[in-house]
């Protein structure tokens, strides 16, 4: 009998949820800086803003033997007025980037949980090799701009392909396919 080493076993199954408890919002931000901070090299020590003082996080949390294991993705979102929300901080731990559809469910529940607390218009600033996904999420790029010296997109969602989800504490399951598979 073959054991294949752990670092080798990716979960199947992701809870993609509002964070709620102290664990995930500590692993959520320690993700963060894991991915802005070293690997991006966008910020120096920490990521955090004012943002992140009405910010939502959201996380995909993955299950060992159906118990929440890690945070292996984040984002947050924000209404910075009535009916126009935001989404940030996209982040998807790098042993999980090529699994599939794990940032797709992220901006799922990110938008579909801003449209069931009344989004009119849903925005981001997102990474030029990232705005493909975005388009196929049916979001629009609306102008190309830079943002701490590197390309960004402005875009906005396609609210009518988010339809609204209105528990977004308890989430739902992504059953994510293995690359290759």
């Amino acid at each position: 009998m073959i054991i294949e080493p752990v670092s080798a076993f990716l979960p199947a199954e992701y809870r993609i949820k509002f964070a709620t408890r102290p664990w995930e919002f500590a692993a959520a931000a320690a993700l963060r800086r894991q991915v802005f901070c070293v690997e991006q090299s966008l910020f120096v020590g920490h990521d955090r803003d004012a943002v992140d003082d009405v910010a939502v996080p959201i996380v995909a949390v993955s299950s060992v033997a159906v118990t929440p294991h890690e945070v292996v993705g984040t984002v947050r979102i924000h209404e910075a007025e009535p009916g126009v929300w935001w989404g940030s901080r996209l982040a998807v731990a790098e042993p999980y980037r090529k699994v599939g559809l794990l940032g797709s469910s992220l901006i799922r529940l990110a938008v579909s949980s801003a449209h069931a607390r009344g989004c009119r218009r849903f925005f981001a600033h997102v990474q030029s090799q990232n705005a493909p996904l975005f388009r196929r999420l049916r979001w629009t790029t609306l102008e190309e701009t830079a943002i701490h010296g590197r390309p960004h997109h402005f875009m906005e969602a396609d609210l009518a392909y988010y339809p609204p989800i209105a528990d977004p504490e308890v989430g739902f399951l992504s059953l994510l396919r293995r690359p290759g598979g």
